[in-house]
């Protein structure tokens, strides 16, 4: 057995050195990776340069990575010694960049737009090394770092006085415009014109920079053309309306005519940019056959700018139709018309056969999706009062595209739509049914945004908001509830979530037998059933909505029973938190009458619960619980949640609970003990008093009484006043000493005078008390049972901490029953002698024990 136990044993040791070699060749690439001591050699710097001298010597001499650190550190180094870095550091960054890398190239422009953004150093003193600096760049070789350049630049344009712009920047782009130059410097000269022409009064812009606009947009490139004709709005608002027709319109139509397709595109979007710039002359004779030729034109042979076409349609023919007439109006409504069934059916209404390639069907289904975008544009511009005769077999058409993105579409504008159409909303009743059926969530998902406005609209009669005015939508119920099933039996949670957050309008859609009936058994079985906890959150506030705007008796009566047999009384844990859940809606929803009488009872009841979730949840929800309690007309049930702060402070034994009932009794004790009725009835009380009093000295005046009984009456109120407000300061300070987290043992004072404590559960005509207590002192004792009692109590009591409030020189009983409100009230008498102080704790500490007794049999 012995050898057997050293072969085992060596076989394992032996395995452990495998292992163990594996683990250095594992080693041996990480060795390899690290830096030698040349180039540790490298990448170190003296430690005595400065600031100045470090950035130099790493820009002279150091790896990349340094120069990278030091191009990028440049703004902080600005900020510290100006003076010093402008004469040493820039010129070597601006040698370094000749040969850097795209990299550093990128970091090099975010730094000098930060200097020129930022307002770092003085514009006038250096902002001509950093222009030139920017401007020396922006023909780089690479396409990337060239436009990361001009973009500095362009930014920096804003922040610029005109003077530096004028001398900096329009001197040398006058050289950079001519043909003799890179397709690139050109296409750059055409974005720093349109940049520029803003900041620049009218005849400035007139007279230098539109003789450059002129020859760029007749450059022999087409993207230069293309570039600079979308320019021409930054241009044409720089110079004026006076001077835009004369200049602008000119190039803009021969543009429209380029045989580029960009370029006519680019000049299409910039005639409709500027249709407001125009008079109505200008759109009746020039805009109007423009526009016209060009639309025939992309619909026959250029299908790439029928995508921009399609797009910008409602913004054209409202931009034109005040100057249309009704033969153009027409003509542009049946070109719309002819857009929104591209691809799907020929001209003449037959359904269209022929296979499209791929990339021109992607086309086509974009074409229709913009068509749909401006429908709700096109609404107006028909005329809603025509919509059924003109628009609404598009309208249908669009509703029932075979592409996801076009019904989307329809559905994210059908609210607009339902505005629009007012009294006619009953003419799309059926798509609104159809898109609450989509195959798609995409579908559905889209229509929710906006789904309560698009219902309350498509249902109202316009008489008024109840829901007597509402009109019954045929196939509406059952659709909704379909949606709701098709939410829930997706993956897609969040849609369900929302689904449910909008069905809280449909009290205000649909009749309450409608609700009763398709919607709240559902509403009950997500609640109960559902496994994310978000939705059966909404579905638990749904499910109030639907209580709250029931009018039938019987069915809310029946709605709370199901609530507090599934949910309060329900055998899963989980159900019972969700009526907690159910609980916090309801607090904000119902009024605190209603809530403490059908739903603070069951709520209370949790303490019991065997589940400690369920009674931390609820530990949590006591102060809440607490402001729904008004008094005195709700006096027990404030003695029914003391019980259960009490049952919770004596018997909970999960630490989490402990703690968290600890700081409830806290936030507890804080809040105000005076309640708005108690309020008003003193002040009646007070007012009263005064009455009296004012009555008896006029009736004491005639016997000359009047002044001495004024003042003793006087002298009294304010003498009553001055005692309350220190009663009540008092009871505070006793709070917050029977708070302290360490158990102090009552000091013995006075053995001569008695110590009454009441019982926070007794109530009028139960046992007798030695001093009569008024409502006021009987709430403080109340609330300081629970205050003295988080304080005193430990999770598991003991003889040694025992709270005064439950004292007795009898055998206390706790009462188990959260239903049973009466106490028997104690009192604890201390009547001792001149003894020493050694009996007097020797009897203290008999009662403890006696009181812990109590304690336990009332556990038990």
């Amino acid at each position: 057995m012995f050898v057997s136990k050293m072969t085992l044993n060596q076989s394992s040791l032996f395995g452990q050195v495998d292992d163990l070699q594996d683990l250095t060749f594992i080693e041996r690439p990480i060795r390899r990776s690290l830096k030698t001591a040349e180039e540790i050699e490298k990448l170190t710097v003296d430690e005595d340069l400065n600031d100045i001298e470090r950035a130099v010597y790493l820009l002279s001499s150091g790896q990349d990575v340094q120069r990278a650190s030091v191009i990028i550190n440049l703004p902080n180094l600005v900020r510290q010694n100006p003076a010093e870095t402008f004469r040493r550091v820039v010129p070597k960054v601006r040698e370094v960049l000749h040969v850097a890398g795209a990299d550093m190239q990128l970091a090099a422009a975010g730094s000098f737009l930060t200097l020129l953004q930022d307002d770092i150093v003085l514009i006038q003193t250096h902002t001509h090394s950093i222009l030139q600096i920017v401007l020396l760049n922006l023909d780089h070789r690479d396409t990337v770092v060239s436009n990361a350049w001009l973009e500095t630049l362009l930014s920096a344009i804003d922040a610029l006085p005109k003077e530096t712009i004028r001398q900096e920047i329009l001197s040398p782009l006058v050289s950079k415009a001519q043909l003799s130059q890179s397709l690139q410097a050109r296409l750059a000269s055409c974005r720093i014109l349109g940049k520029v022409a803003c900041k620049f009064e009218s005849p400035i812009v007139k007279k230098d920079l539109l003789p450059l606009v002129r020859s760029l947009c007749q450059d022999v490139e087409y993207e230069v053309r293309s570039c600079m004709c979308r320019q021409l709005e930054n241009i044409a608002r720089g110079i004026g309306l006076d001077h835009t027709k004369a200049a602008v319109l000119p190039e803009l139509v021969e543009l429209a005519r380029d045989e580029g397709s960009t370029v006519r595109l680019a000049a299409f979007d910039t005639i409709i940019n500027l249709l407001e710039m125009f008079d109505s002359d200008d759109r009746t004779r020039v805009i109007f056959p423009l526009v016209k030729t060009f639309c025939e034109k992309c619909f026959k042979a250029d299908e790439a700018v029928l995508a921009s076409l399609s797009f910008q349609y409602g913004k054209l023919c409202h931009g034109l139709s005040a100057s249309f007439t009704e033969e153009q109006h027409l003509w542009f409504l049946e070109f719309y018309k002819k857009l929104c069934v591209l691809g799907l059916q020929h001209e003449n209404g037959h359904s269209d056969n022929q296979v499209y390639p791929l990339e021109l069907e992607s086309k086509y289904a974009l074409v229709r999706r913009n068509c749909a975008y401006n429908f709700p544009a096109m609404v107006l511009f028909a005329d809603p009062n025509h919509f059924l005769t003109e628009l609404y077999p598009t309208f249908s058409s669009l509703c029932h595209d075979p592409e996801i993105t076009v019904r989307r579409t329809m559905a994210e504008g059908f609210h607009e739509i339902v505005k629009l159409l007012g009294p006619n909303v009953h003419f799309i009743h059926k798509e609104l049914v159809v898109l609450l059926q989509d195959d798609s969530l995409e579908v559905l998902d889209a229509l929710l945004s906006h789904l309560q406005e698009t219902l309350e609209l498509a249902t109202s009669r316009g008489e008024g908001p109840g829901p007597e005015s509402k009109l019954i939508v045929p196939e509406l119920v059952p659709a909704l509830a379909a949606a709701e099933q098709k939410a829930a039996l997706s993956l897609r949670w969040r849609v369900h979530e929302r689904l449910l957050q909008r069905y809280a309008c449909l009290p205000r859609v649909v009749s309450a037998d409608q609700i009763y009936f398709r919607f709240l058994q559902r509403m009950f079985a997500i609640v109960t059933t559902n496994n994310v906890l978000p939705v059966q959150r909404e579905a638990a506030r749904t499910l109030c909505m639907f209580l709250r705007y029931n009018r039938k008796q019987e069915q809310r009566q029946e709605i709370i029973g199901k609530v507090l047999q599934e949910l309060a009384q329900g055998r899963s844990y989980w159900n019972r938190l969700r009526y907690l859940d159910l609980c916090e809606i309801a607090m904000e929803l119902f009024s605190k009458a209603y809530f403490c009488k059908h739903f603070l009872i069951q709520a209370l009841e949790l303490v019991n619960d065997p589940v400690a979730n369920v009674r931390y949840k609820l530990c949590h929800m006591l102060p809440q619980l607490r402001s729904t309690i008004r008094l005195p007309a709700d006096k027990h049930l404030l003695q029914q949640l003391e019980f259960c702060v009490r049952k919770l402070l004596c018997r909970e034994k999960d630490k989490d609970v402990v703690a968290t009932v600890r700081k409830t009794v806290l936030e507890l004790d804080k809040m105000d003990i005076t309640e708005p009725e108690q309020l008003e009835r003193q002040q009646s009380e007070a007012k009263l008093t005064s009455e009296k009093h004012t009555e008896k000295k006029r009736r004491d005046s005639k016997t000359g009484l009047s002044g001495t009984k004024g003042l003793s009456g006087s002298t009294s109120g304010a003498t009553l006043s001055t005692s309350s407000g220190k009663e009540l300061r008092k009871a505070k300070l006793a709070r917050s000493r029977s708070l302290s987290s360490h158990p102090t043992t009552p000091k013995m004072a006075n053995p001569d005078k008695t110590l009454k404590v009441k019982d926070s559960g007794s109530c009028p005509g139960k046992g007798k008390n030695l001093l009569p207590m008024n409502a006021d002192e009987a709430l403080r004792s109340h609330h300081f049972s629970v205050a003295a009692a988080s304080s005193v109590l430990s999770p598991t009591p003991s003889a040694s901490s025992m709270p005064v409030l439950i004292r007795s020189n009898t055998t206390n009983t706790l009462v188990d029953h959260p239903h049973q409100h009466q106490h028997r009230s104690s009192t604890l008498d201390h009547r001792s002698t001149n003894g020493s102080k050694d009996t007097q704790s020797r009897k203290l500490s008999i009662q403890r024990k006696s009181n812990s007794f109590g304690m336990q049999s009332g556990r038990e």
